[in-house]
């Protein structure tokens, strides 16, 4: 876009014109897009280049408008060739109190000047160590605008640029630098000195010259993000000073100042080459123009205190001043990549786009060091910022967090299953029959699953399967349970830990064979736990023989509850002994069930009898239906997550996730012991040991009984001994709450500030509605001992 600020002609008319030619002989062909207000952000893998656009603005529309109206659009564009002309961005020079309001780039003024017909300023004064900014002092001169001079670092400036500028009546300094300004709210001079660059010092003899504009020019740097994003490699330019492309590693070309050039005549031929030549018929003549180079001018040092004092920015994004990268050369962060990160130098927004050579030229004088030495880092996606609507624009409304059904969805549906989102699955809440409301429906579904059997699709839960000869060393290394002891044939309650020690899931792992487990886990925690495991065998124990396979989406599962699951499981073909003493609780059995290879699970989440049988997806539905049918003299029932809850408070087993948060240690929901007790170590074990662990007054969790006959309310705020109402000293909360069918009275789960040793007493509970009373009991409710179990 710098064409938009030039004055310069090409073949007799204006660069912009060229353009617009162009553009409008583009637009005509059927092939071409261009997108306009638009930003190639990153570049990935396969000529993959996203590109972020930003639509039209919304201000002035109506409402209803604004919402219908998109306001940026995000592309993913798979490229067959890319062609990278984004040019380059012109450096600042570093120097005493360089960030004082009024130095400006040179290119800046220029823009300001001849796009926008503003004057910066009324006495301009242009530093340089180069060509290009003389531009600017000829443009200024050119709208009227007082150049007090140029100074520039260069002992003999002779191209056609300083030849112009001396001809206009321009005054010159050669082999001067400026050395700091002056000025309270901007700048009112500017002071020069000579330079010698090659001892790196400054001359005694120093002048000011009154201004109220400093125009800047360091150079320029070409932009090579997109290169380097593509995976291409960078090296150092001594002409221009700057890093250019060096190797391609993908179908990609940078051309004009992307690639280093910055002649306006080569940049076109290239162009037109690139082009096979179809560009020609917009190919002007221009006169190609005499240029010295640069020379390299960083961070010269000065005796003269006043102005040693003074802060040289570097990095204005970060506030980096030439100090902290000589602080970090000293603290022997010499590494790039170290440097950038201890001083912040070139990262978020900036990318290096305006600080990296400045930075890494003076941290290369403080190591003795060149910058190709120093090196570059690597330029991160995204180049410009990208909100997170435009990236996430399709996660809108149904596709926000997309909702996966169960394989009896349709069944769930025609038998008038209320349905509800639970952990990403379409789940069914109850389900209602005429006249019920929910809590009959659930009181129902409760009631037939204590007296005779009741059937849940239970097929989001996570099913991973393990195998190999580390299989079982592996799995220990995350249970606070022992896997190892584990005898095939059996499975075991485990609760799994993050590495600060807190309960992250839960679930049943059982043994199929020596070198083959069966783990089953929350349904929320079916995918994060599977990534879960692939990242600690890849990254942390990749010697170890280990195969992770996710069967959660490709096995069903059906949950048969109840004291008549047995019998109705015995009305179906199958190999497997289904007796008492053959299949005991908390053991796994495999084989065929109606000529099907299943695996069937003897655990329980109601406190019943319980049989978990795991087949392939395929096969789910059919299973099912024919499950209801052969049991339906046994009052088979099916029951919905809300019974399948009630259940399990009644029973005193908790939910991860609701009865646990991220502090909750295994301590706190009494599997302190067995976690302790465990000699083998284990993902979080060193965690439990910590002093906060050990408090006695840890929020631990028990039962609570109300006082009454209304239920407490979820969340409710537990209230510290002697508080009778609001505000209070806060000892816990309610975690759990239902009204329970079994025991005729409201039942609870709380975590609650050494509660483990307040069984028998009373606290207060307060909510929006009020306080309620409850008792700390033991949090199992129903059949204690575990008989029901084991029938």
């Amino acid at each position: 876009g710098s064409l938009l600020f030039e004055r310069e002609e090409l073949d007799g008319k204006p660069a912009l014109d060229w353009v617009l030619a162009t553009e409008q002989a583009l637009r005509a062909m059927d092939n071409v897009t261009i997108l306009i207000r638009a930003t190639a952000s990153g570049y990935y893998d396969d000529n993959l280049v996203t590109v972020s656009e930003r639509l039209r603005d919304h201000r002035g529309l109506k409402q209803n408008d604004r919402i219908s109206l998109p306001r940026e659009r995000f592309w993913h564009i798979r490229a067959g060739r890319v062609i990278i002309a984004a040019g380059a961005i012109e450096r600042p020079l570093v120097f005493p109190d360089n960030d004082r309001p009024g130095v400006m780039l040179a290119s800046a003024v220029r823009h300001y000047v001849n796009r926008y017909g503003v004057a910066p300023g009324k006495a301009v004064l242009v530093a340089t160590n180069n060509d290009d900014a003389y531009r600017t002092a000829l443009d200024l001169t050119a709208a009227g605008v007082k150049v007090v001079g140029i100074v520039d670092a260069r002992n003999n400036p002779a191209g056609d640029l300083p030849q112009a500028a001396r001809a206009g009546g321009i005054t010159i300094y050669p082999g001067h630098a400026v050395v700091g300004t002056k000025g309270r709210r901007g700048v009112r001079a500017a002071m020069i000195a000579p330079i010698d660059l090659e001892a790196n010092i400054l001359g005694h003899e120093s002048r000011t010259l009154n201004c109220d504009v400093l125009a800047t020019s360091g150079g320029w740097s070409p932009v090579v993000h997109l290169h380097s994003q593509s995976g291409g490699s960078l090296k150092f330019d001594d002409l221009s000073q700057s890093f250019v492309p060096r190797d391609y590693v993908q179908n990609v070309i940078c051309i004009g100042a992307a690639g280093g050039n910055f002649d306006l005549a080569d940049c076109l031929r290239q162009g037109a080459e690139i082009n096979d030549g179809a560009g020609s018929l917009f190919l002007p003549r221009v006169k190609a123009l005499k240029t010295e180079p640069l020379v390299p001018l960083w961070d010269l040092p000065t005796n003269r205190k006043t102005i040693r004092r003074a802060k040289r920015w570097v990095d204005l994004l970060h506030d980096v001043t030439a100090t902290d990268v000589q602080l970090a050369a000293r603290e022997n962060y010499v590494s790039v990549e170290h440097f950038k990160r201890y001083t912040t130098t070139g990262m978020a927004m900036d990318q290096g786009k305006t600080s990296n050579v400045n930075a890494l030229a003076i941290l290369g004088r403080a190591t003795k060091r060149t910058i190709p030495e120093v090196g570059t880092t690597k330029f991160r996606p995204p180049y410009r910022p990208v909100t997170m609507g435009a990236m996430a624009a399709r996660s809108t409304g149904k596709l926000f967090s997309p909702l996966r059904y169960l394989p009896l969805h349709d069944w769930h549906q025609q038998h008038k299953a209320e349905m509800e989102d639970y952990g990403g699955w379409f789940r069914p809440v109850c389900y209602q029959k005429p006249g019920e409301g929910e809590y009959d429906a659930i009181r129902r579904e409760v009631m037939a699953v204590r007296t005779n059997v009741g059937i849940l699709d239970y097929s989001p839960l996570g099913k991973i399967d393990i195998r190999g000869r580390d299989a079982a060393e592996f799995l220990n290394r995350f249970y606070v349970n022992n896997v190892k002891t584990l005898k095939v044939g059996r499975a075991r309650y485990g609760l799994m830990l993050n590495e600060h020690g807190t309960v992250m899931d839960d679930g049943i792992f059982a043994r199929l064979a020596d070198d083959h487990f069966w783990v089953t886990t929350t349904s929320g925690g079916a995918g994060p736990r599977a990534q879960w495991f692939e990242e600690w065998r890849q990254c942390e124990w990749p010697d170890m023989d280990v195969v992770i396979t996710s069967l959660t989406t490709g096995w069903g599962t059906i949950s048969l509850q109840g004291p008549k699951a047995r019998d109705l499981l015995l009305r179906l073909e199958t190999d497997i002994d289904l007796s008492k003493d053959s299949f005991p609780h908390m053991a796994v059995r495999t084989g065929l069930l109606e000529g099907v290879s299943t695996r069937i699970l003897r655990t329980s989440f109601t406190g019943e009898l319980g049989f978990e049988v795991n087949i392939p997806l395929s096969y789910t539905a059919a299973l099912w239906k024919k499950l209801v049918k052969v049991g339906a003299d046994l009052g088979i029932t099916p029951f919905g997550l809300e019974a399948l809850m009630v259940m399990r408070t009644e029973k005193g087993f908790i939910h991860v996730g609701v009865d646990t948060d991220s502090s909750t240690l295994p301590g706190d929901v009494g599997f302190g012991a067995v976690a302790r007790k465990k000699a083998d170590d284990y993902v979080g074990k060193r965690s439990l040991f910590r002093p906060d662990a050990l408090r006695p007054d840890r929020e631990t969790l028990v039962g609570l009984k109300a006082v009454g006959h209304k239920p407490l309310p979820m969340g409710g705020i537990i209230m510290a001994p002697g508080y009778q109402s609001a505000p209070a000293s806060i000892d816990g909360r309610v975690t759990s709450s239902y009204e329970s069918p079994t025991m005729g009275w409201p039942v609870a789960f709380g975590l609650i500030r050494g509660g483990t040793d307040r069984l028998g007493e009373r606290v207060n509970i307060y909510d929006a509605d009020g306080i309620h009373e409850a008792e700390i009991v033991a949090p199992c409710f129903y059949d204690p001992k575990g008989e029901r179990l084991h029938v």
